[in-house]
């Protein structure tokens, strides 16, 4: 499909550079097939939904994985800013790097925010570039591997809030609470998934209470989520890999209430991209360990989720394109214009949505 299909106008104002406070205060479109979009709020979750329905939580963690450093070579040093997005081995990450140009596989690179001349209080996170790819993107082998590394960089990092938070402000402490999920366990992402920031322990003990069940599971969120879509067709677009989990208990969990008649709802897009990575063709879920670049678009038939709660998108991006597979494009282009109008708050730190797939099964 042409790109441009997915373009629309956003005003500035409309990108929220904080959360809602509290948490589930934020407004909530609902949005049923062949019907106009309805404002609500998300403490009003629970009532929208069935007894029996299981909201899936994507549970992973944001790591600090934003580096700054220096490349040396032939006594020469550069800055540079290195953002982690994807593990591919316990000393090993690719990350999008700026600037890149003048990189080159075999160069040393410093990490650690110091400048030039300086010590860092805490010694110096030192990698290797061993392979250059497309945009930037460069795979660094550390010196440090496993725990080490994890510790290496949750001590030198800082929190990736989207560039379109930190193009207009700076990071600050009050960040490390509002981009993390109240339920995050397991560290790995560069970016939240965004759709379970509205959650609090009083929402999710209220949607216990009316009956919903509640899964985890795990996908690692990449950079790459925040990149645009340069190519003029989606056909031309690749989207990159992000590692996920789906436990065997979590399975089982999933289809046993399918089986009931509780419907799949993927709080994010995060953990729909997941779930339907590993849904077979009659939407039986099964264990999944591994890397998915499943890229939805409209025409996708949709094998494991019935309900998707998300955030407002970016214009022209995939997860545009995504909620427009879901619940069809001229309905998502008229319920954003509808937000847009409404004054709803767009992005990361913005308001949500609760979307009804628009096919039937």
């Amino acid at each position: 499909m042409r790109v441009d299909l997915f373009d629309f106008d956003l005003p500035e104002e409309c990108i929220a550079l904080r959360p809602a406070v509290p948490r589930d205060g934020a407004r909530l479109m609902l949005l049923h097939p062949g019907s106009r979009p309805e404002d609500r709020i998300v403490r009003d979750l629970p009532g929208l939904l069935r007894p029996g329905d299981v909201l899936v939580f994507n549970d992973t963690r944001v790591i600090p994985a934003r580096l700054r450093g220096l490349r040396h070579r032939d006594g020469t040093t550069v800055r540079l800013e290195a953002m982690l997005h994807l593990r591919e081995a316990p000393d090993r990450w690719r990350a999008f790097v700026r600037p890149a140009k003048r990189l080159k596989v075999g160069d040393r690179v410093s990490f650690g925010g110091a400048g030039e001349g300086e010590t860092c209080a805490m010694t110096r996170l030192d990698a290797t570039i061993v392979a250059r790819g497309e945009g930037g993107e460069t795979t660094f082998a550390f010196d440090l591997a496993g725990p080490a590394l994890d510790e290496a960089v949750a001590a030198l990092g800082e929190l990736p809030l989207p560039p379109y938070i930190a193009a207009k402000r700076p990071t600050d402490a009050q960040d490390a609470a509002d981009y993390q999920t109240v339920y995050a366990r397991e560290p790995g992402a560069v970016a939240a998934p965004t759709a379970g920031l509205h959650f609090t322990p009083d929402l999710l003990a209220a949607c216990d209470a009316a009956g919903l069940a509640q899964v985890r599971v795990t996908l690692h969120v990449g950079a790459g989520t925040f990149l645009p879509v340069k190519a003029d067709d989606t056909d031309a677009h690749r989207m990159h890999a992000e590692i996920g989990e789906i436990t065997p208990e979590a399975a089982e969990a999933l289809n046993r209430a399918r089986a009931a008649g509780g419907r799949i709802v993927a709080v994010g897009t995060t953990a729909l991209r997941l779930l339907e990575s590993a849904a077979e063709p009659d939407g039986t879920i099964r264990p999944w360990t591994g890397a998915t670049d499943i890229f939805i678009t409209p025409g996708y038939r949709f094998r494991a989720v019935d309900v998707l709660m998300t955030n407002f998108h970016l214009p022209r991006s995939t997860l545009f394109m995504l909620v427009s597979a879901f619940a069809g494009l001229e309905p998502m282009r008229a319920a954003y214009a509808a937000a847009i109008e409404r004054g709803y708050r767009f992005y990361s730190y913005g308001d949500s949505s609760l979307l009804f797939r628009a096919e039937t099964r």
